[in-house]
């Protein structure tokens, strides 16, 4: 649908058909939608958004990204050095500019813990065959803790590894100390319904299988084998938790792991641990499907694991730069960027330009904007934080510490606006600089969504892409960026996207492939988005549910 209109009264209706729109769609807006550009911008020269925003310019906006995406910082990875220098570059920066420190021991950081994970020996031989890890099988360091060399003569085939009052393949079982070996998902009838749920919707014991291992773990299962039907899809769906590192939280709570240890296997490495029993598995698993009841396989296998884990912690940095408000000063808006990136791999930098050198540039020099207008006696209503949260590539865990150890209130938290690669073009816009995707806009506050859009029609006049709010996006971008510990919060969150290009998380993404055009058209706008928001005189209205 693309909204016209040129006076009140169309104005007016447009807008109440957006609203019956969004209302009528429970999956949320995934349209795309133009601005009116047949109206003349009319532009007050007393327009203190307008004239701020201006101050966003591609020039300045190159001179950051070239050095923050230059070889020197080695792809910012969290805990390495190079985010470190990232850290020293934006706070250098801030305190030239003049922002109070509001931070630890008179900084700019809230500090944020982290702990590192590593394997230091991960094995596994089935029957004398040695199997490969990231090949064969594949382990998550953050499901399993270090276990000394662990034999077993017996493998027990559990079925499916659930034990609810509707189905469990645990009852008469006893499988203390055990070796188990479970499929995904749970047992559905001919009909497609589960015998857990009595409906064709499966239960959560299909989504997750940290429930399982956490079941496992109370019924004193030694060791978890899971079938995989597709070892190598897995791996590439998983493949930052598996390769490396991984990074966690440190949140000060014991850190016992609830969960049995566990190992994804292939259908060769179950092969070999069924032999000749193939056809009473399949029976057991026809059983299951059929009359929903339960029956488990013993077989004489053996299995060697052995299974230790490096850990270490160390300190990472969100960055806060705060604008304190006038007569609303005790509401909050929070800009949110992440400043890390992936690193670097051997002699491979991934510069991380657009992802997401872009959005730390955007938010670097809206705040550069906004200071100097409030040095000049110009402050908004509403406090502002500015912040580069860190792990983000890890997890969204910078902007997950915040949102549980916040700074301010959040229950005085307006909205988020959270920008996360805003300096290429994918493929659907290729050379276009002159849209940006939208997600979340309209999935807590319409109000949030009816002012984004006036901001682009009555200034920016960007296309505006919603495919991917849309619930039933394949690529769940709402739940893969910082705004998300926002929203989940019940905080009403924006997040600006130009999508994914073919140098997304390579090394390829450097910053001669910037669009700097586009980048400050798109600042620009999430600048005066800002301070429409700090400074309008009603809260926005919170009218949707958290998912």
């Amino acid at each position: 649908m693309i909204c016209k209109y040129s006076s009140e009264r169309r104005l007016i209706l447009c807008l109440l058909f957006l609203q019956f729109i969004i209302g009528a769609n429970a999956q949320y807006i995934d349209s795309v939608y133009e601005p009116d550009t047949a109206e003349v911008v009319m532009i007050d020269s007393a327009d203190v958004g307008y004239v701020i925003a201006q101050e966003v310019k591609a020039e300045d906006l190159k001179t950051h990204l070239y050095i923050l995406a230059s070889d020197e910082y080695q792809g910012r990875e969290t805990g390495q050095p190079g985010i470190d220098k990232a850290a020293d570059y934006i706070t250098n920066h801030l305190e030239g500019l003049g922002f109070p420190k509001i931070g630890i021991e008179n900084s700019y950081y809230q500090k944020v813990g982290f702990s590192f994970t590593s394997w230091e020996e991960n094995t596994l031989t089935v029957n004398g065959n040695k199997y490969k890890h990231l090949w064969d099988y594949l382990a998550f360091q953050s499901r399993n803790e270090s276990m000394p060399s662990l034999t077993s003569e017996e493998v027990i085939f559990l079925g499916y590894g659930i034990d609810d009052p509707e189905y469990s393949d645990y009852k008469k079982n006893k499988v203390e100390g055990k070796v188990i070996m479970i499929y995904n998902g749970e047992p559905v009838n001919k009909k497609g319904k589960s015998h857990i749920t009595g409906t064709t919707e499966l239960s959560d014991w299909s989504s997750s299988i940290e429930r399982k291992l956490m079941v496992a773990k109370d019924h004193g299962v030694k060791l978890v084998l899971i079938i995989e039907e597709d070892i190598k899809n897995m791996l590439m769906q998983n493949r930052s938790d598996l390769m490396g590192r991984q990074t966690e939280l440190v949140t000060g709570m014991p850190n016992e792991l609830k969960m049995a240890n566990s190992i994804h296997i292939s259908t060769t490495i179950a092969q070999d641990i069924i032999g000749k029993k193939l056809k009473k598995i399949a029976k057991s698993r026809k059983r299951s499907r059929k009359r929903g009841k339960a029956r488990d396989v013993k077989l004489k296998s053996k299995v060697d694991v052995s299974q230790a884990i490096k850990r270490y912690n160390l300190d990472g940095k969100n960055i806060m730069a705060y604008i304190e408000g006038t007569d609303k000063k005790d509401e909050l808006i929070i800009v949110t960027a992440h400043y890390d990136h992936v690193g670097f791999r051997g002699e491979e930098i991934f510069n991380g330009a657009d992802d997401n050198g872009s959005g730390t540039s955007g938010i670097l020099e809206i705040a550069d904007a906004m200071i100097t207008a409030k040095k000049n006696g110009i402050s908004p209503r509403r406090s502002i934080l500015f912040m580069w949260v860190t792990g983000e590539e890890k997890g969204l865990l910078g902007s997950e510490y915040y949102s549980e150890k916040p700074i301010f209130p959040l229950a005085n938290t307006v909205a988020n606006v959270n920008v996360d690669m805003i300096g290429r073009s994918d493929k659907k816009y290729q050379g276009r600089s002159d849209y940006i995707y939208v997600i979340g806009s309209d999935r807590l506050s319409t109000d949030l969504h009816r002012i984004n859009e006036k901001v682009n029609q009555d200034y920016s006049r960007l296309t505006m892409d919603y495919v991917f709010n849309g619930d039933k996006d394949p690529n769940r971008f709402y739940y893969r960026s910082d705004h998300y510990n926002f929203a989940r919060k019940g905080i009403p969150a924006i997040f600006f996207f130009s999508g994914v290009h073919e140098d997304y998380h390579q090394p390829g993404d450097t910053p001669d492939k910037i669009d700097y055009v586009k980048a400050e058209r798109v600042a620009r706008h999430i600048s005066q988005l800002v301070w429409e928001l700090a400074n309008r005189e009603d809260r926005i209205v919170v009218d949707g549910e958290i998912k």
